[in-house]
């Protein structure tokens, strides 16, 4: 099949799963734009892109085309340093053309590779897998906002996050004209243009996860996101379904049975002597 066979046929895989992940990451940023401006909106969200069947297919196939983007990256990396050979140590001129990033591909890969494993235990496996397995730490999977809260509070996270941004600017930059031209726009005139369109664009969508991550930050650090609800499971091997659970409303020791049915969420708050 010339899709693995050829060069040019894994290129355009690369491409192709390439400007899915582009558009997923524009997504991804509008939706965290709705926690600054409407928190139980981004509540609402991800109560949507839970554990409902057509979540999970989606986030099956997100999965599929990071792995298959990162596999032909791979790839294609082995087989240029092969096709190069000795060549590739020899001290040459760098032409003017060929930018940094073009020349890095893989190490930015490999840096956004582990931002995303952070990123992922910081979310996805306490939200999405934590209600698969209706298993968790701390909190509502679709209580997407606590999390953020419990993510950003710590300092480091947002350092993690902004070297995580850098590198995905430098990756997308290159990566979105690149892709066009492999799809054969690689005139001068188009390409100038898809260059710029490019910078634009991928400036525009990481400019806007930077914001959201200093935002972010800031509420959790100063306390502004102290008034969220709280709700706590207990202990991280405690499911949710069982008898034996807490009272998700309070630390009071309560058993779910004992304080969690058939009332409302303050009744709950009050038969823990929490209510506030």
């Amino acid at each position: 099949m010339w899709l693995t066979n050829s060069s040019i046929g894994r290129k355009l895989v690369m491409a192709i799963t390439g400007a899915c992940l582009v558009l997923f990451v524009t997504f991804h940023v509008l939706m965290n734009g709705v926690a600054i401006f409407n928190p139980e909106g981004y509540n609402a969200v991800c109560a949507f892109l839970g554990a409902n069947w057509y979540a999970l297919v989606a986030s099956i196939g997100l999965a599929a085309l990071f792995i298959i983007h990162i596999c032909y990256a791979v790839w294609l990396t082995v087989q240029n340093r092969k096709a190069r050979g000795a060549d590739r140590y020899l001290v040459t001129s760098r032409p003017p053309q060929v930018e940094w990033s073009s020349k890095n591909m893989l190490v930015l890969g490999i840096v956004i590779l582990a931002f995303l494993i952070v990123h992922l235990y910081h979310f996805w496996a306490k939200m999405q897998l934590a209600e698969i397995l209706k298993c968790h730490e701390a909190g509502d999977p679709a209580n997407g906002m606590w999390f953020i809260y419990q993510t950003f509070k710590c300092p480091c996270a947002l350092v993690i996050y902004l070297i995580g941004f850098v590198a995905l600017w430098f990756h997308m930059n290159h990566g979105f004209w690149s892709m066009f031209q492999t799809a054969g726009w690689n005139n001068d005139v188009w390409m100038s243009r898809l260059k710029t369109i490019g910078c634009w664009w991928t400036t525009i969508v990481v400019g806007l996860f930077v914001v959201e991550a200093c935002w972010f930050s800031y509420n959790a650090m100063t306390g502004k996101y102290d008034s969220l609800p709280v709700v706590t499971f207990g202990d991280p091997g405690i499911c949710l379904d069982s008898e034996e659970a807490p009272c998700p409303f309070s630390s009071c020791g309560e058993k779910k049975s004992d304080c969690c049915k058939e009332q409302t969420a303050c009744e709950k708050k009050e038969a823990c002597g929490n209510c506030k």
